[in-house]
């Protein structure tokens, strides 16, 4: 296919070396980041969306999505797809898919799991919103960047899957980082309380795959000083975004919103800025109960 891609920083630069790699022609914009090897770099954003017949996003947050919708869809030829792989709020998603709708283009909404190492291997998992026609379209592209795409439903359904999904996240990895800092205090070895949990019913992702403790279980950014993986920033971003969509749909989210402000206290007035968000455990590990 002929591809425009539009924001090539730590994830999309890989997973636009993915498509070349495959056969795909892709046109570059990046008001930044180098091009990848492969990659023809445009002028402009509309210039990388003229002529394709998918243009892909990767962007940091609604607003810049929207500036850039406006921007590309006068450029896109009728019957292309805009795919947005950027982790937004679902009523900018819905908004965009609207917008590309009265120009007669598809519109996915399909944030990605996997992270860094996830776009360079090609492993990443999609959470798609949009129509089936579009998806159908998509999904050559989706094989190649990564193992798996699910179609969650309409437009915006992709963003509502990857905010539910990492408020999960964001909650159960608080919850193991607590749980070891108190096994700590009360003599039980972290060995010995991975070998449990990891084969009992308090097993988690964040256990079992991204172990919070260093030198337990499968090697982690806690081996690597805490060195992002998936940034404590980040996290902060997601959980932010599940509590602006449980306030919209009116759902009541108490775990979510504690998670959210823990994240924030980290992130924004401790030393949780830049750090993986597994960190939460030597942030455990140093404070004493609050009364």
């Amino acid at each position: 296919m002929k591809i425009g891609f539009i924001g090539l920083g730590n994830m999309g630069a890989p997973m636009a070396a993915n498509l070349v790699a495959a056969g795909h022609e892709v046109t570059g914009f990046d008001l930044a980041a180098p091009a990848p090897e492969g990659v023809s770099m445009a002028a402009s954003a509309a210039e990388a969306a003229t002529g394709a017949e998918v243009v892909i996003t990767m962007l940091p947050n609604g607003n810049i999505l929207r500036a850039v919708a406006e921007e590309v869809l006068p450029a896109m030829e009728p019957g292309a797809i805009l795919l947005d792989c950027s982790t937004v709020d679902v009523a900018s998603a819905r908004d965009v898919a609207a917008m590309a709708a009265e120009k007669g283009l598809g519109f996915l909404d399909a944030p990605v799991s996997g992270g860094v190492g996830g776009a360079a291997a090609g492993t990443l998992t999609f959470m798609v919103g949009g129509e089936d026609a579009a998806f159908a379209t998509a999904k050559p592209l989706f094989d190649v960047m990564g193992q798996k795409a699910v179609h969650c439903g309409p437009a915006g359904n992709g963003q509502a899957a990857k905010i539910c999904n990492n408020m999960i996240l964001g909650v159960t990895m608080i919850a193991t980082c607590e749980a070891f800092a108190l096994a700590d205090k009360l003599g039980l070895d972290r060995q010995a309380m991975f070998d449990v949990v990891s084969t009992s019913s308090g097993q988690s992702w964040s256990m079992n795959t991204y172990c919070p403790a260093p030198g337990v279980g499968p090697t982690s950014p806690a081996d690597n000083d805490y060195k992002p993986g998936f940034a404590a920033d980040l996290m902060l971003k997601d959980l932010r975004l599940s509590q602006s969509a449980a306030e919209a749909a009116d759902a009541d989210t108490p775990m979510g919103a504690l998670a959210s402000a823990l994240y924030a206290q980290f992130v924004e007035s401790e030393d949780g800025a830049g750090r993986d968000f597994s960190a939460m455990l030597p942030r455990f590990e140093k404070r004493r109960r609050s009364t």
